[in-house]
């Protein structure tokens, strides 16, 4: 990765919190399967780690399970906070972990490895998991077979700065075992306005000069207008791999 590239990437991954309220309102949830399929029934402590406002942190919780967050943006952390203010949500990176050696049977990354430093980022949750825990790594995709979708995703793109796509989830080695992937096709419930805040919510469109994020975000309401959404098609991403088993 250049200089440029990881300035770039720095300058992105710092900027959801001035738009945490877009996040929360446009990002979907994560489906129940996908979770269920991400996290051990066993697993009594789980991290959500890149935790946002919280959109994987609710589906996470279960009885009987301590459900920790951590999350480097304090603007993420204050909404997280108001919608939930049970859960612990502390201030920490992939790459730095506030949690001892050890202590928890699961740690989920939801919309976020792709941010991290791998090489930082393996050997750190490898250190806060109990022998034989899991890693879950996910991401919500917008499922572009379906046309309006793809015109949407074409109209994102010519914004980018730069192509976003590497999961990095090859670099998850050593100590790990082998990286187990599945993927979940399903539709969630969106208005127009629900998916402006999404589109308003990208790293890229929020880092934008005004004129050329006016652009866009011009472009997709016409988009809209003609369509008239009401759902979004998703197809969620799903990797796993367990501690110590080689």
């Amino acid at each position: 990765m250049t200089t440029d590239e990881e300035q770039r990437k720095h300058v992105q991954a710092g900027s959801f919190g001035v738009a945490a309220d877009a996040y929360e309102r446009g990002r979907p949830p994560y489906p129940e399967e996908a979770v269920a399929w991400l996290v051990p029934d066993h697993a009594t402590t789980v991290v959500d780690l890149g935790a946002g406002t919280g959109k994987l942190t609710r589906a996470l919780r279960a009885p009987g399970r301590t459900v920790l967050a951590v999350e480097p943006s304090a603007g993420m952390r204050e909404q997280f906070s108001q919608v939930l203010p049970d859960v612990p949500v502390m201030e920490g990176t992939g790459e730095s972990i506030p949690l001892p050696d050890s202590s928890v049977d699961s740690l989920v990354c939801a919309q976020a490895w792709h941010w991290v430093d791998p090489e930082l980022a393996v050997p750190e949750v490898a250190r806060v998991l109990r022998p034989g825990g899991r890693l879950g790594l996910v991401w919500n995709l917008r499922d572009v077979s379906v046309p309006w979708v793809a015109e949407l995703d074409g109209i994102l793109r010519d914004y980018a700065a730069a192509p976003t796509e590497d999961r990095q989830v090859e670099q998850v080695g050593t100590p790990f075992g082998p990286v187990e992937r599945r993927d979940f096709r399903w539709s969630h419930p969106m208005t127009p306005r629900d998916v402006m805040d999404m589109v308003a919510s990208r790293s890229y469109v929020i880092t934008l000069d005004a004129a050329s994020r006016e652009e866009l975000l011009l472009r997709v309401r016409k988009l809209l207008d003609t369509e008239r959404p009401t759902a979004m098609p998703y197809s969620t991403e799903c990797y796993r791999a367990e501690l110590g088993q080689l």
